[in-house]
């Protein structure tokens, strides 16, 4: 009597497997472009990661694809960053959190903006990602400017643009001073509160002027490379 052959179903622990592969190179990746900034290969990533250059070519078939994925975990960090600070009681310290969070990100991941730039040739995937986090932006800064702690005129575009500020600002010292960048994110702080709730206090010294001519110094190597 012929019995009908059934198929196995493929092993589980394969699938699982090629997700840890693809978690793997990702973190690699996102370590790398935070110390290295985009000037990386995908051979790179496979050596952190400790896996096989096939497999990383396997799962993204450029280092554009593994770009796109590694700015879409950023957002992902963004956007669970901007929920705790939401469940912060204090709307102006919630708003202080997530400016203090998103400042420390960009200051001390020296690829974020290059990965911001990189995606901006790609406008409907820059504009999905960026669309993802902008409500909860906006949200924390509503929240804060109705309370009475944020100057009314201050919009969630404003708050966008002074992160960025600080964050040009960090790469600019970064080469001399990798800490500086905070006290101009409580000078920028202290510059959007009203005066019911108190100034941020400036804990870091401000760059001497050998420091900045040094910067520049660095600056001007860094674009002629």
């Amino acid at each position: 009597m012929n019995h009908a052959t059934t198929t196995a179903a493929p092993p589980r622990r394969l699938r699982a497997d090629a997700a840890r592969n693809q978690a793997r190179i990702v973190a690699a990746a996102r370590e790398l472009f935070a110390d290295h900034g985009l000037e990386i290969t995908l051979d790179d990533v496979a050596e952190r990661a400790g896996v096989g250059v096939g497999t990383v070519y396997r799962r993204f078939a450029n280092k554009k694809e593994l770009i796109a994925e590694v700015f879409d975990q950023h957002m992902v960090d963004f956007a669970d960053a901007a929920d705790e600070a939401m469940r912060n009681p204090d709307p102006w310290l919630g708003l202080v959190q997530f400016f203090e969070d998103a400042c420390q990100h960009l200051a001390t991941n020296r690829g974020f903006s290059e990965v911001m730039l990189e995606l901006e040739e790609d406008p409907a995937r820059f504009a999905e990602l960026r669309d993802r986090i902008r409500p909860s932006v906006a949200a924390i800064v509503d929240r804060a400017r109705d309370a009475g702690a944020v100057h009314p005129d201050v919009t969630t575009t404003d708050f966008f643009a002074l992160i960025h500020m600080v964050n040009a600002f960090a790469e600019f010292a970064g080469p001399v001073n990798s800490e500086v960048w905070q006290r101009y994110m409580a000078i920028t702080l202290n510059g959007v509160r009203t005066d019911a709730v108190p100034r941020r206090p400036l804990l870091v010294d401000p760059l001497t002027d050998e420091e900045v001519e040094q910067a520049k110094a660095a600056g001007c190597l860094g674009r002629r490379r």
